[in-house]
């Protein structure tokens, strides 16, 4: 059922760790967190979490969203007896490093409570999209007055994930949680799916238009890469060579051939555009977890390495790779990347408060920010098309535009 795996996918943004108790303390609020919760959790999903008092509020946001039967006088009695009985963990500071470079942030918090914005869009008339992932919505900002206008998506809880603009200025997305790639004609407000042929096909991830027109994407926990003709709307799939690949986010060089990170394993894969067939390269430190790639106008692979906390390089050409430790440590988990003007710019989302990262690949020196609102963990980031950076900020329901001077 979607609802119930949606609302079970909520408390597992921190990941799992082992249990110390498979019950739930005593309390004002114990009762509703039963009756509420306990029908989609086990009571170590619950357990095992940990948030600041604003942290449950938007987790119970982001159940309530997807149909979690809590009432709104309920939600201060919950997130008092969540916070107090399960605190948040303590997470590394952040590490500031000076530079030469400035920046400044601009945030703003989305309309809908507990949306988890998840990728943002920048578009060419200057607009910031993101995915309200938990709220089912697509989102439009306009930096200039700060206006949101939301696009609720027709089917029910589909899971907005990654979405990229048309040359018609449509917005494709994945439905994480529907097993499909949507489409929005802002125009008309109206929405088109484009079902997956294959069941196993449960999630896509990440979407790419090539220079081609023809949208590819990748689906994480079935393990395919996927493209999606929109002329005729047919879908064809490719599973990975090996299990438990997780393919997540993608590129495309200069040549038109989409790249892809294997979050569940230590490897960079280039899929071919017309036979698709899958290239792996492996890394050399296989504790290595690629999250989110990005790529210089010399089509040399860039990867933020989750697991470890670095920063890596991949040169396609000769299978080389280079690593650099990020300045937040091996618990810094480097997560939304993106190239500008041949700079990389990360995210470290394991730290607090979140980092903005840059770094030079021509003096290999690292300069980084502390963000603002704290970044509630910055999955993805994308550079405009006038030099700055659009960051979907998922914990504190925000989106950012971020100036380089």
């Amino acid at each position: 059922m979607i609802i119930k795996r949606t609302i079970f996918a909520v408390l597992g943004i921190l990941g799992a760790v082992p249990a110390l108790a498979q019950t739930l303390p005593e309390g004002e609020g114990k009762a509703v967190v039963e009756s509420a919760c306990l029908g989609c959790h086990e009571v170590r999903r619950i357990v095992n979490s940990g948030y600041t008092p604003q942290g449950w509020r938007t987790v119970l946001s982001m159940m309530v969203n997807v149909g979690a039967p809590l009432q709104p006088d309920q939600v201060p009695i919950v997130t008092e007896y969540l916070a107090k009985n399960f605190p948040a963990r303590g997470a590394p500071a952040a590490q500031m490093i000076a530079g030469p470079v400035q920046v400044s942030f601009r945030e703003w918090t989305v309309p809908t409570a507990g949306s988890r914005p998840h990728d943002p869009l920048s578009t060419a008339d200057g607009a910031v999209w993101y995915t309200g992932q938990m709220a089912n919505v697509i989102g439009r900002l306009d930096p200039a007055t700060g206006a949101f206008h939301e696009y609720r998506v027709t089917q029910p809880n589909t899971g907005p994930h990654g979405l990229v603009a048309d040359g018609n200025g449509n917005i494709w997305f994945t439905e994480n949680f529907g097993a499909a790639i949507g489409k929005l004609d802002p125009k008309t407000g109206t929405f088109s799916e484009y079902p997956m042929p294959d069941p196993a096909a449960r999630d896509p991830h990440t979407p790419l238009f090539d220079r081609s027109g023809t949208l590819w994407f990748t689906v994480q926990g079935g393990n395919m890469v996927g493209r999606l003709d929109p002329k005729s709307g047919a879908v064809k799939l490719a599973t990975m060579p090996k299990p438990r690949s997780a393919p997540y986010g993608m590129v495309i060089n200069s040549a038109g051939v989409p790249f892809f990170d294997e979050f569940g394993a230590n490897r960079i894969a280039r899929i071919d555009p017309e036979t698709m067939a899958i290239h792996e390269y492996t890394l050399p430190d296989p504790d290595a977890r690629p999250r989110r790639i990005a790529i210089t106008s010399d089509d040399v692979i860039w990867y933020s390495d989750y697991g470890r906390g670095y920063l890596g390089r991949l040169d396609p050409n000769t299978g080389a790779v280079t690593e650099w430790a990020s300045p937040g440590g091996p618990r810094s988990r480097p997560y939304g990347i993106t190239a500008l003007a041949d700079v990389i710019w990360y995210s470290e989302s394991g730290v607090e408060p979140n980092t903005l990262v840059r770094f030079d690949p021509k003096t290999q020196k690292f300069q980084s920010w502390a963000i603002p609102s704290g970044g509630g963990v910055v999955r993805n980031m994308m550079a405009t098309h006038d030099g700055k950076l659009v960051l979907a900020e998922s914990g504190v329901d925000g989106v950012a535009l971020v100036e380089i001077k």
